[in-house]
């Protein structure tokens, strides 16, 4: 089709997608460019010290093993995040689907968007209330039942997790809903008048119908997990060193801006190596 396209059509393509070319440039390329510059100087330019370029951020990891023992730890967590999301998102979103109609399925649906609406901050602060020794959870527990609970659960990976996947819940929900809500219902009712059982129809139906949706919903939920700070730094405590937090205290602590952006890119490679290696995989899914 594009080699069908005129001088003139080209021209007025180009003409409308210049504020997207501009957009990207501006808010993508330039930060993104500038970053990659900063991983490759000794020390910040404009300052007092004298700085040349170096590979020498790049060395500190491949030398120092505690930086690949927290991009490990990272990867973990956020695998096992985004498991549970998935565990608990698309079940929530069938049951939206094609379960619930009419004013309720809207309720339900503000509700599940209701994260967005606060500031993360508000959110972690609140989990905080709820996971401390002698909080919210641990209060309410010890008044429904017969005997004590002691469920000091702040400062752990636990915690962590529990606020990860509430932050991150609502991406897999909305993605697997839009998925489920192009299958037609007669083709479900068709299947079901041939016999099929709700398993059957669930692994063999509905599960491939909304892998797009799964597979979108996933990506979104490991991608920013992997780097994420702010949810294991105020939750985890002590245990809540992760890959992110070491990013960050680069640029907020310790000012040590080349090897903090150097970290970074790796991370960046690692997560678009993920991607590469697992796309086979995300387009079957994607068919």
């Amino acid at each position: 089709m594009a080699d069908n396209l005129t001088p003139d059509d080209h021209k007025r393509l180009f003409t409308l997608l210049s504020p997207a070319y501009l957009w990207l440039t501006v808010a993508i390329f330039l930060p993104l460019s500038a970053m990659l510059f900063f991983s490759f100087v000794s020390d910040m330019p404009g300052g007092d010290t004298a700085w040349h370029l170096t590979l020498e951020n790049y060395r500190e990891f491949v030398s120092n093993p505690t930086y690949f023992t927290l991009l490990r730890k990272s990867l973990l967590l956020a695998t096992t995040v985004t498991l549970i999301c998935l565990l608990i998102g698309f079940p929530c979103a069938l049951v939206l689907a094609k379960s619930i109609k009419g004013r309720s399925r809207e309720a339900l649906f503000l509700l599940v968007i209701l994260p967005f609406w606060s500031n993360s901050l508000v959110r972690i602060f609140s989990w905080a209330i709820v996971l401390r020794g002698n909080g919210v959870l641990e209060l309410g527990l010890n008044a429904v039942l017969p005997f004590d609970v002691r469920l000091n659960l702040m400062f752990t990976t636990t915690a962590i997790i529990i606020g990860l996947v509430h932050s991150y819940l609502p991406y897999v929900i909305l993605t697997s809903y839009l998925a489920l809500q192009a299958i037609s219902d007669d083709v479900i009712d068709a299947a079901r008048t041939m016999g099929a059982s709700p398993f059957t129809i669930l692994r063999r139906l509905l599960i491939p119908l909304s892998a797009t949706g799964l597979i979108a919903g996933a990506t979104l939920v490991f991608v920013p997990i992997v780097g994420s700070f702010m949810e294991p730094r105020i939750l985890g405590g002590r245990v809540g060193t992760y890959y992110g937090t070491v990013i960050e205290d680069q640029f907020v602590a310790v000012y040590n801006w080349p090897l903090g952006a150097a970290l970074s890119f790796l991370l960046l490679g690692v997560v678009l190596l993920i991607l590469g290696l697992a796309s086979p995989a995300l387009k079957r899914g994607a068919v």
